[in-house]
């Protein structure tokens, strides 16, 4: 601070920038109250701010969902990440809005060629019914793994390849049959038939995967939809971090019952490694630890997710 300033024109400079800063006063009233004129306020705020008496700091939340993005990126050598700012931290909001911009992702990258896998779940819904559609050429749409329910329980799987299709102005390729059956032999007659093996290759063939991870609680839509043996289900509960296309992944990312997978129906977590694109949608604090596992599996390139997923996912060791 220069020496000839008086304590009182200090004062009057700090008074004057608390009046605008804090008590949000026009110039003009400030003007008035201290009988100078309002050229003259607006020296004395841009002065408090030259020196340091005033100091404005902007908070811009998609800079933070950018630095969030990068650390991510960085931790688990992920191709992007896109970080979503919500509201609130509840499951139904997180979905909707993740929803919104994976639509918006998947209308920027799909071009003319591309084949788009995609499994189900509530997630993938609010994917589904946000796609705006991109009229290109030759874009196939097929089923990641299977989704017929044995219970009352909606799985979404047949909504959301079809709406996929819609989008995309292609008729979609489905898997009619269950995620798990009851045991491997079935699994092996059910793929060797030429028609279920053709979709499965084209789920093989596909350059762009989009899924998510379940949970593995009571609500959880695989487990309502009555797959599993009470043993499968101790098995899933001990170990299992979430699952991926209906196959569970321990926080390592490792299969979690060799059985199970091998009465699963789909593509391998091998080939999603694969994919030119391959993105994972899930957010919200039941899905965590799935998340990481899928993320430590390396089975992803590509994550959406929330700010507060994110932030969890960047500080978890």
């Amino acid at each position: 601070m220069p020496e000839d300033r008086t304590d009182d024109k200090l004062a009057r400079m700090i008074d004057i920038a608390k009046m605008y800063y804090q008590l949000d006063y026009s110039q003009q009233e400030i003007a008035d109250k201290f009988g100078i004129s309002r050229p003259t306020v607006s020296r004395f705020l841009q002065q408090a701010k030259d020196e340091g008496y005033v100091q404005i700091k902007i908070l811009d939340p998609n800079e933070s969902n950018w630095t969030l993005a990068a650390q991510i990126e960085r931790k688990f050598g992920l191709k992007k990440a896109v970080i979503v700012s919500v509201p609130q931290y509840e499951d139904a909001i997180v979905k909707k809005y993740l929803g919104i911009a994976t639509a918006d992702y998947l209308n920027q990258i799909v071009k003319e060629g591309d084949i788009i896998a995609t499994t189900w779940g509530t997630t993938l819904y609010e994917v589904a019914i946000n796609l705006q559609g991109k009229l290109l050429k030759d874009v196939k749409v097929v089923q990641l793994n299977g989704g017929v329910s044995h219970s009352e329980t909606n799985t979404y799987a047949h909504e959301i390849v079809h709406l996929f299709g819609k989008a995309f102005h292609t008729a979609p390729y489905f898997i009619p049959l269950p995620a798990i059956v009851d045991h491997p032999v079935v699994k092996q007659a059910i793929e060797s038939d030429r028609h279920i093996r053709n979709i499965l290759e084209l789920g093989k063939q596909s350059n762009v995967a989009i899924v998510t991870v379940g949970v593995p609680t009571e609500d959880s839509v695989l487990i309502k939809a009555n797959y599993f043996t009470e043993t499968d289900l101790r098995i899933i509960h001990e170990k299992g971090a979430g699952d991926i296309c209906s196959r569970y992944i321990d926080l390592d990312g490792n299969i979690i019952a060799d059985e199970l997978n091998q009465r699963t129906i789909g593509i391998d977590l091998e080939e999603l490694k694969k994919k030119e694109q391959s993105i994972l949608v899930a957010g919200g604090a039941k899905k965590v630890d799935g998340m990481y596992g899928a993320l430590r599996g390396k089975y992803n390139n590509v994550l959406i997710t929330d700010q507060f997923t994110a932030k969890y996912l960047v500080e978890r060791e």
